[in-house]
């Protein structure tokens, strides 16, 4: 359950020196910064010693009942939401995503809020991201063709044709080499094809049908034992718009109330993604 958790993130925390103090606690304001500006200068391309340069990260997923989805607004509220930069903060929001920064000392605080919303966890993911590349988080599989919708960089809606597949979470660290123990983290869903051909021509055509949603991109610096939430911002309940094959599990899950006498029964769900700074030195 989610207070085992607790004990997970203050091990990880413990690998690595915890490089700035508790950030001051506000109510989330997007604001309109891009990415670009926290991204460190330099070079895209790797050298062999770089690409051994790997930073640690875990991804804690949760599922809470879909009804209690108006009980994480105390959550939302006490994270951080000033250091993070976005491609467009309006259609970040307005596709129905939200997000705050927060650091180890305020886990107790946030377990009891997941705890309260009838939280608990799916799975646990290690992630080993070497300097400067990305690595897919897998989050749901698409088995067939199918329009989602999703609200671009403009705010204007558009539709992209996707599948079969899998939606992801494509996230990329890269050492600040001009500050100790911290490293810059960008993500973005996209639509990928897993590349199982060694065949050339047959893997580019996998990658040219990836669709990158790049106006759901968000960043932000992290260091050791930070921590960043991602969630919906409201339960829509279908499967057709990009935040809603990212969160939504209208088909539902068992859940249990231990302090209810009744069996485990079947809701509609969400889906929390809580990504931890492990470790950044090498």
């Amino acid at each position: 359950m989610v207070r085992a958790i607790q004990i997970a993130i203050l091990v990880c925390a413990g690998l690595g020196t915890v490089g700035c103090d508790v950030a001051k606690k506000s109510e989330p304001s997007l604001e309109q910064t891009k990415i670009g500006q926290i991204a460190p200068s330099g070079p895209s391309s790797q050298s062999s010693a770089q690409l051994l340069k790997a930073i640690n990260f875990s991804v804690y997923i949760f599922e809470i009942p879909a009804e209690n989805i108006a009980k994480l607004l105390e959550l939302w509220s006490m994270l951080d939401t000033r250091p993070l930069r976005f491609n467009s903060a309006g259609a970040f929001k307005a596709n129905t995503f939200s997000i705050g920064l927060g650091q180890i000392q305020m886990w107790d605080k946030v377990h009891d809020l997941l705890s309260g919303a009838g939280g608990q966890t799916l799975t646990t993911i290690s992630l080993l991201l070497p300097d400067g590349q990305a690595n897919d988080l897998a989050i749901t599989g698409l088995d067939y063709k199918q329009k989602v919708s999703f609200v671009t960089s403009d705010l204007s809606s558009q539709s992209a044709t996707v599948g079969p597949g899998i939606l992801a979470l494509r996230i990329k660290a890269t050492k600040i080499p001009t500050v100790s123990n911290a490293c810059t983290v960008i993500a973005h869903p996209v639509f990928t094809v897993p590349i199982t051909s060694p065949i050339p021509e047959l893997a580019a055509r996998a990658k040219s049908r990836e669709f990158p949603f790049t106006a759901a991109a968000f960043g932000l610096k992290m260091s050791p034992g930070d921590f960043v939430i991602l969630g919906p911002g409201r339960y829509t309940g279908e499967l057709t718009t990009l935040g809603g094959l990212l969160f939504n599990n209208p088909a539902g899950s068992m859940f249990f109330d231990p302090d209810e006498r009744k069996p485990p029964e079947r809701r509609q769900a969400v889906r929390i993604f809580l990504l931890v700074c492990v470790r950044t030195n090498h």
